[in-house]
């Protein structure tokens, strides 16, 4: 056998692996959507993915380690230093709307945070890691970053649940460029705006 034939044969197992993984983790986001995260089973989740649970098993350890991975989410959030620092808030509102467009696993994020502790707790780590930083940069104060923060996931999580699993009929038909109008603006104070709380 030549090394390249050898090379073929060691690069089979890996492939067949990755192909496994994303099975596994394409299920799983189906299941955890549409079952929540109590109701999800590891079998029903090789079931869908064709394949046998101690698989499952075997790649994630648990179905709490299925699920981090599976909800391992990266938000892509635009470096602030590229943008003008007026218009961060209407940047991030399009972002975010491309992002729940076109990335299934932020509804099934949202759905199991919205009903089950784990899932709460891996969404709060998701936007403090990544959302977090952004408003550090930003905002006049870095202590106030935390704050800030929360209240930019209170629209875009809000807009999220209303147009996308809640499906309320006017968020829905809302166009994209509408939504950055209306929304733009108030992420912008959020990121930006003097401190509205009273001080001694």
């Amino acid at each position: 056998m030549t090394e390249i034939d050898m090379g073929r044969v060691a690069a089979r197992p890996h492939r067949r692996s990755d192909a496994t993984r994303t099975a596994i983790l394409v299920a799983a986001r189906e299941r955890f959507a549409a079952d929540g995260y109590d109701r999800a089973t590891i079998r029903a989740i090789a079931k869908a993915a064709n394949i046998d649970p101690s698989m499952v098993m075997r790649y994630y350890g648990s179905k709490e380690g299925l699920y981090a991975a599976a909800l391992d989410v990266d938000l892509r959030l635009p470096d602030p230093a590229s943008l003008d620092p007026r218009d961060v808030g209407r940047v991030l509102v399009g972002h975010f709307l491309d992002l729940w467009e076109e990335n299934e696993v932020l509804s099934a994020m949202l759905r199991v945070g919205a009903t089950h502790q784990a899932g709460a707790e891996r969404m709060q780590g998701v936007f403090r890691d990544q959302l977090l930083p952004l408003a550090r940069q930003v905002c006049p104060d870095p202590e106030q970053a935390p704050t800030r923060a929360a209240l930019i996931a209170s629209q875009v999580l809000g807009l999220a649940l209303t147009r996308y699993i809640l499906r309320f009929p006017p968020t829905v038909a809302l166009g994209r460029e509408e939504i950055v109008e209306w929304l733009g603006p108030t992420v912008q104070r959020y990121l930006t705006a003097p401190d509205p709380s009273p001080h001694p």
